[in-house]
């Protein structure tokens, strides 16, 4: 039987309702109001105003080659992170739920870098990465491999795929962690009577069963690269060499705060605003038909 909680009266509920909506409307709709405005308006010709230029911003946009580089640059590094700190932490998740000593102490200790700064986690991979000072990057110029990910793209590419996909793992650990105990253990043992072993097992019953969650944190993972990376990225490479890491979030800075183009910048947030509406709008799509079917 379904319970409901019943007001006497219409002002209780409201106020219960304002602080959430006051804040949303003041830190979320305002600011997004703001954005497009500012992506239909350019400066004039002498800095002395805005002029009204519809979706001229837009459309300069994509016909932009460097702005399509960067929505290209932007799928393959959120595709890469996604992969890398899914499969990571889904293997961890595999071998934390297995009946071990000390099994809640591993558990604690994979959680505790998702408390890590953005920044931080790029701090942490200088030291370990960076051709002069860092511990691995010096080794391998040492072994005759040329390491220097400020010149080499790909190389710097590497780098903020690895610190960010990193910073993922206890995230996507967490949850996939509580999807192996949703499971019931009555359809792994029957499975294992049936003969299933190994690999054959995870592959057939626990991946389908772990769909949903699966899933959900693919659009996480997707929304995190693509917005939740700035910090990494801009304190590792900058966005260089040249713009082989620019991300879109990176180029929305720096057209926005450093080139003072703050039509175009706001015209990129908006397309981004748009992506990330239209991703969690597929995720509730997918999540409520899992729950109705």
């Amino acid at each position: 039987m379904e319970r409901r909680t019943v007001f006497g009266g219409w002002l209780l509920p409201i106020l219960l309702v304002l602080p959430q909506v006051l804040l949303t409307g003041f830190f979320f709709y305002w600011p997004a109001a703001e954005a497009v405005w500012a992506s239909m308006t350019t400066q004039d010709a002498f800095g002395q105003g805005v002029v009204f230029v519809g979706l001229d911003n837009f459309v300069e946009l994509f016909i932009d080659p460097l702005y399509l580089d960067s929505i290209l640059r932007t799928a393959v590094f959120c595709a890469a992170v996604g992969v890398l700190a899914m499969g990571a932490a889904l293997g961890l998740a595999v071998f934390a739920d297995r009946e071990i000593r000390g099994r809640t102490a591993y558990r604690t200790l994979l959680i505790w870098p998702y408390a890590v700064a953005p920044a931080l986690s790029a701090v942490l991979f200088l030291f370990l990465l960076d051709p002069r000072v860092g511990m691995l990057g010096r080794w391998l110029n040492r072994i005759g491999i040329d390491w220097d990910y400020h010149l080499n793209g790909t190389q710097a590419m590497l780098t903020v795929v690895l610190a960010s996909a990193w910073k993922q793992v206890s995230y996507n650990f967490i949850f996939f962690v509580a999807g192996l105990q949703s499971i019931p253990r009555s359809t792994i043992e029957a499975a294992r009577m049936d003969g299933a072993k190994g690999w054959h097992r995870f592959r057939t019953i626990t991946v389908p069963l772990l769909a949903p969650t699966t899933f959900f944190l693919v659009v996480a993972n997707v929304v995190y690269a693509a917005f939740e990376t700035f910090g990494t990225v801009a304190a590792l490479t900058h966005g260089g060499p040249g713009k082989d890491t620019e991300t879109l979030v990176l180029k929305v800075f720096r057209d926005g705060v450093i080139n003072h183009d703050i039509g175009s910048s706001s015209a990129q947030s908006v397309v981004l605003m748009l992506g990330a509406i239209a991703i969690a709008a597929a995720q509730f799509r997918f999540l409520g038909r899992k729950a109705t079917s």
